[in-house]
């Protein structure tokens, strides 16, 4: 159903100037959605076993494999000793990168990958104090919401550690849990780089790249500490509320520059949206 949206997102692999939506000076992270880093998170939206069947020819089913790996390579390549991720060559290295990076990789299969794992094992071992994370950058200046962690980088690490299998393992997981169900009620910018919780975050944005109401909702749904606290059922209401009359979610905020393509169409429905809609409530009954 989706080879074209496939075969169009993986036409742009040499954009950034270098194979695997790289530049030619070993960036990972620049593009917007046709970022090394994006790129294996959309395509993780992909059921990629579904896909292997005939619905999808031999020669796309080609190249995305040799583009997930060869993407998923050069984010290993990036990851160091121990275990954060430097996503440009002379670049600083940021939690948010590490996040990104453990996200990306775990939804596409690496969670048992050694390099990852160290990732995981630094961020476990270096949450902020609030048990989130947060990137100590403040380009919006310093105040009393800045001593807070990132909720957009907290999510990120949370969705790495599910698709790893430690939520619900590693209780230290909890508390960041908490400081984003406890900026649903809050709402306010918070952390260094003031994520916030306005009208643009309410918007059904997918696929999962960007801090908004379905992925959080989403995420949140694989930890138990969450699932039955009264802000989480109060977004998955919200988030309910967003269905057409068929049961189906409506994109409401694609990426702009993912217009093109079907499966995240402004204004439609999605059938892969409402399959992550769908494992929200199978997560509920576990």
């Amino acid at each position: 159903m989706y080879t074209q949206d496939l075969d169009d997102y993986l036409s742009t692999r040499h954009d950034n100037g270098a194979d695997f939506w790289a530049t030619p000076d070993h960036k990972i992270g620049v593009g917007g959605p046709f970022s090394t880093l994006n790129a294996l998170l959309i395509l993780s939206e992909f059921n990629l076993t579904d896909l292997s069947d005939n619905t999808v020819n031999a020669a796309t089913q080609a190249n995305l494999n040799e583009a997930l790996q060869g993407a998923a390579q050069l984010v290993l390549d990036c990851i160091q000793k121990d275990g954060r991720v430097r996503v440009a060559p002379k670049g600083a290295i940021y939690p948010c990168h590490t996040t990104i990076a453990a996200a990306a990789l775990c939804r596409n299969g690496y969670a048992q990958d050694e390099r990852v794992i160290s990732s995981l094992n630094y961020l476990i071992s270096n949450p902020y104090e609030d048990g989130g994370w947060r990137c100590n950058k403040f380009i919006w200046g310093r105040g009393p919401e800045t001593e807070h962690s990132n909720p957009g980088v907290t999510l990120w690490a949370l969705d790495a550690f599910r698709c790893a299998g430690w939520n619900n393992k590693e209780t230290s997981l909890d508390r960041a849990v908490e400081t984003l169900l406890d900026h649903w009620t809050v709402r306010v910018p918070t952390g260094p780089c003031h994520f916030g919780i306005g009208g643009q975050y309410m918007k059904v944005e997918y696929p999962f790249l960007r801090y908004n109401l379905f992925y959080t909702t989403y995420v949140l749904s694989f930890y138990k500490a969450a699932k039955h606290d009264p802000r989480f059922l109060e977004m998955l209401d919200a988030l309910r509320g967003k269905l057409n009359d068929n049961g189906q979610l409506v994109v409401e905020r694609p990426h702009a520059k993912l217009a093109k393509l079907k499966f995240c169409k402004m204004g439609e429905p999605s059938e892969m949206a409402t399959g992550r809609y769908g494992e929200i409530l199978t997560n509920l009954k576990q």
